[in-house]
C-alpha cells in the first residue's frame, strides 16, 4: 500500500513498535516483582487484584485500538469485557464501585497471559490500518489512539507500584539493578515570591499529538501575587508536625478530613511505620530509618497536607498557582533536566537534590520526585469536551467535587506525562499516592 512506502510513516511505525515494546517490558518487570501466589491479593482494598491488571492493560489497548477504531472481531470477547474497567474507589464512603462485568473468579494466569500476548501481537499489526483511517476518525488521526494506549499503560505502571508498596514484603521479588538511595541533606527552605501575572493551564487541541480530554482547551488565568515554598515539605518537617500533636488537633483539619482521621485511626503518613518507638520509612522494597530519609519529600494524602499547612499558618497552592510558579504563561516547556522522573530512581531523592530541577524562580521539585497536591477540585476547563470516542467518561465521571488535581509527576511517572497540561487527580483522603506538597501564603 502507498502508506507503507512512505518513509516518514514507516519511521513512525518503527518508533511506535519500539515504544510499545519498551512499555510492555516495563509493565512485565513490575508484574515480575509480585510473587505468583500474591496475584489474587488486594493490598489496596479499593483496587482489583494484580491479576486484573495483567489482563486490563491489553484489554484497554484492544478495546480502544483494534475494536474501537478498526472494528476487528474479538479474539476473546469475555476477556475484553471482564478486564475492561477497574474499580472506582470512593474513600469517603468506604465503597468500591465495581462494575457488573467483574467475575466471581478470575481466569488463570496462563489464560490471561495468552490473551495478553495475542493482543500485543494484534496491536503491532494494527499500525498501518489505523493510520490509513486518516482524519476520518479523531482517535486514528496522527495515531492518537496509540498515544492514548501507551499513556494508559504508563499510568497503570505507577498504580501497580502503589499496590506493590502496600504488599507484604514476603510477597515481593526485589528487581535487580535498583539504584542506591540518596541521603544528602536538603537545602534550606525559602519563601519565593511569585509576582502577579498570567498562568496558562491546559493546551489547545492542535498543540499535542495526544492529550486527555481534561487537558483541553487552554485556559489563561490571572494569578495574584503569592509566596511559595522553594521545597516540598520533607519527612523531617512533617515529623515535627506529628510530634507536636497535629493528628490530635481537630482545629487543623477540615471536618470531613477529621472524620476520616478518626475513623481510619491514621496517626502518620501511609509510608511511615513505628517499631518499638522508632520511626521507619517504607520504600517499595525496603524499610529505612526515617531519620535517614528526613530530607526526602513526605508522601501524604491531601487531608494530611491540608492539616500540616494549617499548622504552619499557610495553605496549599491552587492549580493556577502551581502553573504560575512552574511555567508562567509559557507554551513550550521541556521537562527539567535532573528531575526525578521515569524510574531514574525507584524512590524519592532528597528535596531539591537535582539542582537542574529548579524552575526559573528557584522553586525546586515542582516536576518530579512526587506528584504535587493542589487545592483545586478536578473539573473541566470552560469549553471541555469529552472527545475520547470510546472513553467519554474518562474525566467526566470524576467531576464530582471529591477529586483534586495533582501536578508534576513522581519517580514512577513516565516523562511523557510530565507535560505542563497533564492533570492527575485523586480523592483527598486517598493515602497511597507518591504525592508530596508544599505551602503557599498570599502576600
Amino acid at each position: 500500500m502507498a502508506f507503507a512506502e512512505n518513509r516518514r510513516a514507516a519511521r513512525e511505525i518503527l518508533n511506535l513498535a519500539d515504544r510499545f515494546q519498551a512499555a510492555w517490558a516495563r509493565s512485565d518487570q513490575i508484574f515480575a516483582t509480585v510473587k505468583p501466589q500474591a496475584l489474587l491479593s488486594k493490598p489496596i482494598a479499593y483496587r482489583h487484584p494484580f491479576i486484573f491488571y495483567i489482563g486490563h492493560l491489553p484489554a484497554f489497548a484492544w478495546n480502544q485500538i483494534c475494536a474501537g477504531v478498526l472494528h476487528w472481531p474479538s479474539i476473546n470477547a469475555r476477556f475484553d469485557e471482564i478486564f475492561s474497567r477497574g474499580i472506582d474507589p470512593d474513600v469517603d464512603s468506604g465503597a468500591c464501585h465495581t462494575h457488573p462485568e467483574v467475575p466471581e473468579n478470575w481466569p488463570s494466569l496462563a489464560e490471561v497471559l495468552r490473551y495478553r500476548d495475542r493482543v500485543r501481537a494484534a496491536v503491532l499489526d494494527s499500525f498501518e490500518a489505523v493510520y490509513a483511517c486518516g482524519a476520518d476518525d479523531v482517535m486514528a488521526e496522527n495515531g492518537r489512539v496509540f498515544q492514548m494506549a501507551l499513556e494508559h499503560e504508563y499510568m497503570h505502571q505507577e498504580t501497580l507500584l502503589y499496590m506493590n508498596h502496600a504488599l507484604a514484603d514476603a510477597m515481593k521479588i526485589r528487581p535487580r539493578g535498583l539504584c542506591d538511595y540518596r541521603f544528602e541533606p536538603a537545602p534550606a527552605r525559602r519563601a519565593i515570591t511569585v509576582p502577579r501575572g498570567p498562568a496558562r493551564l491546559g493546551a489547545d487541541f492542535a498543540e499535542l499529538v495526544f492529550g486527555w480530554d481534561n487537558e483541553f482547551p487552554a485556559l489563561e488565568v490571572d494569578v495574584a501575587e503569592f509566596a511559595i515554598d522553594s521545597l516540598p515539605v520533607t519527612n523531617q518537617e512533617y515529623l515535627e508536625f506529628v510530634r507536636a500533636g497535629g493528628y490530635d488537633e481537630p482545629r487543623l483539619w477540615q471536618p470531613s478530613d477529621w472524620a476520616w482521621r478518626c475513623e481510619s485511626g491514621a496517626a502518620h503518613p501511609q509510608f511511615w511505620q513505628t517499631d518499638h518507638g522508632e520511626w521507619f520509612y517504607r520504600t517499595v522494597f525496603d524499610r529505612l530509618p526515617l531519620k535517614a530519609v528526613g530530607s526526602w519529600p513526605v508522601y501524604a494524602s491531601l487531608a494530611e497536607a491540608r492539616a500540616f499547612a494549617a499548622w504552619r499558618g499557610a495553605r496549599l497552592p491552587t492549580e493556577a498557582e502551581f502553573h504560575r510558579a512552574a511555567y508562567g504563561s509559557l507554551r513550550e516547556i521541556a521537562v527539567p533536566a535532573g528531575a526525578n522522573l521515569d524510574f531514574a530512581n525507584w524512590s524519592p531523592v532528597p528535596a531539591g537534590f537535582a539542582g537542574e530541577g529548579a524552575g526559573a524562580r528557584g522553586v525546586y521539585d515542582l516536576v518530579g520526585n512526587g506528584w504535587e497536591w493542589t487545592a483545586s477540585e478536578f473539573r473541566g476547563f470552560p469549553g471541555f469536551e469529552a472527545y475520547l470516542t470510546n472513553y467519554r467518561e474518562y474525566s467526566a465521571d470524576f467531576f464530582d467535587g471529591k477529586h483534586f488535581v495533582l501536578k508534576g509527576g513522581s519517580w514512577a511517572t513516565e516523562a511523557a506525562l510530565a507535560r505542563p497540561s497533564f492533570r492527575n487527580w485523586y480523592q483527598a483522603r486517598y493515602p497511597y499516592v507518591f504525592a508530596k506538597f508544599r505551602c503557599v501564603e498570599t502576600n
